[in-house]
Formats: C-alpha cells, structure tokens, sequence
C-alpha cells in the first residue's frame, strides 16, 4: 500500500549540528550521519556566511562545539519539530486516506481517533506490510476523540485515565459519551507522567509544590487535552492554583513540544510521559500512573480487520516496542472488556450524566 509522509523543513542541516552538539567532534559527527568531512565543513562556513555569525567553534585540542547561536538555532528546529509533527501526521493520514481510495484498494480501513501516546505512534509501524488493513490515525483530544466515536467518524477512540481517585476529573468529562450497552474497552498500556526538568535538576524540583517558587517558569499542555486535567487535578489535591505558576497559561500542544520547550531553556519544568523527557535528555519526576486505552463500538470487533488488530497488539513483536519505551508497561494488551469492569467508576457517572446525542 502507498503511504505518503509530510515534514518540515529547515534552513539549517540540524542533523549536523545535533551530531556536533552530542558528540564534541567535527570528524565523530560526520560519521554519525553519514556525510563527507569536506560536505560538513562547507555546511559550517555556509551557515557562518548566512547568519553573519560563527554557529560553531573550533578549539585546538579540545573539538567542536555550538556557539549560543547555534545552540538556539537547534533548540528552536527541535521545538518547531516537535510542535508541528502530531498535525503532519494526521494530515499525511487523510491524504494517504483519500489517494487510497482512487486507486481502488482492497484494504478495509480503520480509523483511529486518539489522544497523543507513544504506544499509540507505533501502530503504523505494527501495521507495516498488512496490505489488507489501511490505517486512518489522527490525533485529537481524548474528548473530541470519544465525540468522533459517537459520530461514527471514527472506530477507535484513543484516551487516558488515571489510577486511583485522580481518575474522578477524567470522569466527569467522559461520562456523558460513554454508553456500557454499546461499547467496549481494549486495553493498551499502563504509562506514567510527571515532571520535565533540566538534565541534574538544577533548580531542586520535586513535586508540584516546587512550581510556584518564583525563580520557576512552567510551560503547560493546552486546555483540552487530557495530561492537562491529570495535571490540574494534581494541582487541586495539592491545594494549588494554577495562577500562582509562573507559565501556567503558556501551552504546547504534545509532550514532545513541552519537553523541547524546557530543553531549549525556555522553561524550568513540563509536565507528560517519560519518553518525551529521555528524547530531549531531560530529568524526569514521576507523579502520576494511567491507563491508556481504547473505546469501541461493540459490532465493530466483528469485522475482519479489527480481529487481526487485536492479534497484531497481542504479539510479540508489540510488546517489543512497547517494552523499549520508558515508564510504559502493557498487561493487559488487546485485552477486550466491558465498560463495567474497565472503568466502573465512569460508567456509574454515565448512569447519571445527559447522554450525547
């Protein structure tokens, strides 16, 4: 099956100057990315000669490093990629979606509407060589992820929920689009999420309680999405008010955003998953352990090409790529269950809640 692939570009090579960043060396960073030692040192004076300023320095005896500028120039790549990556993708699925469809395939389509995770992300690659399934993946809020479901736009509605009493906030936002007679859970994976922090934690944060230090800049996930009512609801049992954070009301949009965003030095400390933090080698607090799972509509496990979803999330060669991201565990994975037992406490403010149209 042909698939389309959108990505942005760069006035700058940022492999070379990642590879100079990591490892120190002009002649170790040209063999990391596979490119000619002349090829790299016209690279360096094209940038010197465009910018009118020097993004890397030569010191005898000691290697190559990023000037201030150069640093900023890769942070800033870094965070446009990580900003913009989530929207190209879900835009390269719904053009792959359409070109699909006008060369006539045989492939039975599964769309997914799903809140961002990192397990989520390794499903086209799961999927690669099954000519018979051809996949719609777009990212949404967990909430417009459940309205799609409800819409019928959508066959999988991807969101999470935490453990314990954190699990009420999510409640009260889920019910009224959760219906036990219709709909089943699928399991996917358990995963944590806690704080960003530069590398050694140089300001000493721990917790929640640390950010409202006045020498501490947050920068926060938007309103919608639900890593920011896990955190807000962390906040409330703390007993703290988001206006009290320095940075409360800037926001990104993706874990990887957020991470860049403390990364680049913009700010002290984020908020989401594991992998985001280990991506950008930053220091990582847990604070929090949630359920990531998908919602469905009962008759559509029947069809064919859920039942070899469902097998493909169940093997071995899932779990192997679930197991390589940190902070991710996956017990119960392709499990099919009830709403009732799944998620009871949600179901029993369903009870109770105006059901959606």
């Amino acid at each position: 099956m042909k698939r389309l692939s959108i990505k942005s570009s760069w006035v700058v090579e940022s492999a070379m100057l990642n590879a100079i960043h990591e490892t120190g060396k002009l002649t170790e960073a040209v063999s990391r990315i596979g490119v000619s030692y002349r090829h790299a040192w016209n690279l360096v004076e094209g940038w010197n000669a465009f910018f009118g300023a020097p993004l890397v320095r030569f010191e005898r005896g000691k290697g190559a490093f990023l000037t201030p500028l150069g640093e900023h120039l890769l942070w800033a790549e870094q965070r446009v990629s990580a900003r913009l990556a989530l929207q190209l993708e879900s835009v390269a699925s719904e053009l792959n979606l359409e070109i699909n469809r006008l060369m006539a395939t045989a492939a039975a389509t599964i769309r997914i509407h799903a809140s961002h995770g990192f397990a989520v992300a390794k499903i086209p690659d799961l999927l690669k060589g099954q000519e018979r399934i051809q996949l719609d993946l777009r990212y949404v809020g967990s909430v417009e992820s459940l309205m799609s479901l409800n819409k019928g736009t959508c066959d999988l509605a991807g969101l999470h929920v935490p453990e314990g009493d954190l699990a009420r906030a999510a409640l009260d936002q889920y019910a009224r689009w959760l219906n036990p007679a219709k709909q089943r859970v699928i399991h996917l994976v358990t995963r944590t999420q806690g704080l960003f922090v530069g590398s050694g934690n140089p300001k000493g944060i721990h917790g929640v309680h640390d950010l409202v230090r006045p020498d501490i800049t947050f920068i926060n996930r938007q309103k919608e999405a639900g890593t920011r009512l896990l955190f807000d609801e962390l906040l409330a049992q703390s007993g703290i008010e988001g206006r009290r954070i320095e940075g409360y009301r800037t926001e990104e949009f993706t874990h990887a955003a957020v991470a860049a965003y403390v990364a680049s030095g913009a700010a002290d400390a984020g908020f989401g998953v594991e992998p985001a933090a280990r991506q950008f080698r930053l220091d990582f607090i847990p604070l929090a352990r949630e359920r990531y799972i998908f919602i469905c509509n009962t008759k559509a496990l029947e069809r064919p090409e859920m039942i070899e979803l469902l097998t493909l999330l169940k093997s071995d060669l899932f779990a192997t790529m679930v197991a390589e991201l940190p902070g991710y565990s996956a017990p119960s994975i392709g499990e099919v269950v009830r709403l009732e037992e799944a998620l009871p406490q949600l179901v029993e403010n369903a009870a109770s809640a105006p059901r959606a149209a």
